[in-house]
């Protein structure tokens, strides 16, 4: 059976709410609103999806404090959700003029490189956010999905368990190893990976139903009927031709 080539990836870029974003307080004049308010109003209104609010918002605060960097990060997350890719990225580049050791807005630029497909200049920005935070899990996460893109698998490993290391709880990082290894054929290794991952988020439906295409590749059908049973029953949409083949073993 053909494997299922599914993996995580942080998309989701960091919305930064910071109370006095950059340090600096601007005093009210007039009863003008001040940067934090206007931040909270940007954030608020970009939770809501009111992005036209959002940006106003952040436009205010930047007229306030043209040198907060935090405002420019999520100023350019709005720009990305209305796919305005080259506003985007400025506002990122503008947060890292201001800050160089800004890892969010070398993170976030790299997701924007790796949502349009600069996978190399996507892992130099991880990388960079990885010089100053180390740690960063998320960003040795989407380097190692991008080496898995790449057909580059022992690069991928090496990411993933970096991931885990740093965050023993981290289950994406689990997931991300399973799916490695099933496409290795390293069975009992995806099994253990995938096996990690259920006890850390007990319903994760991805991951059974990646046990049950690799129990039935290892003709354990039993196994295989039960983790798909599990995982259709938390939402998962089976494949139809899976389902004939443990027709036979039911």
């Amino acid at each position: 059976m053909k494997a299922i080539a599914r993996y995580f990836s942080i998309l989701t870029m960091i919305l930064l709410l910071i109370t006095c974003a950059s340090g600096k307080k601007a005093e009210k004049k007039d009863g003008a609103m001040s940067v934090e308010e206007h931040f909270r109003l940007g954030f608020d209104a970009a939770g809501r999806r009111n992005l036209e609010e959002a940006v106003s918002e952040y436009k205010e605060v930047l007229q306030l404090d043209p040198k907060n960097s935090k405002a420019h990060l999520n100023l350019g997350i709005v720009y990305g959700r209305q796919g305005k890719w080259e506003e985007e990225i400025s506002e990122y580049k503008k947060a890292i003029r201001i800050d160089p050791e800004f890892t969010e807005a070398y993170f976030n630029l790299g997701v924007s490189y790796n949502e349009r497909g600069d996978l190399n200049e996507a892992i130099a920005q991880y990388q960079k956010a990885l010089q100053f935070n180390p740690n960063y899990v998320e960003a040795h996460n989407n380097i190692g999905i991008i080496y898995f893109r790449k057909e580059k698998m022992d690069e991928a490993l090496s990411e993933y368990r970096k991931s885990v290391e740093i965050k023993p709880d981290y289950v994406r990082g689990y997931y991300n190893l399973g799916i490695v290894y099933r496409q290795m054929k390293k069975f009992d290794e995806a099994i253990a990976s995938f096996q990690q991952a259920l006890e850390i988020h007990p319903k994760y439906g991805e991951a059974y139903y990646h046990l049950a295409l690799i129990y039935y590749e290892k003709q354990k059908f039993d196994l295989a009927i039960h983790h798909s049973d599990e995982a259709a029953k938390l939402g998962i949409v089976i494949d139809p031709t899976f389902l004939e083949r443990l027709k036979p073993y039911r």
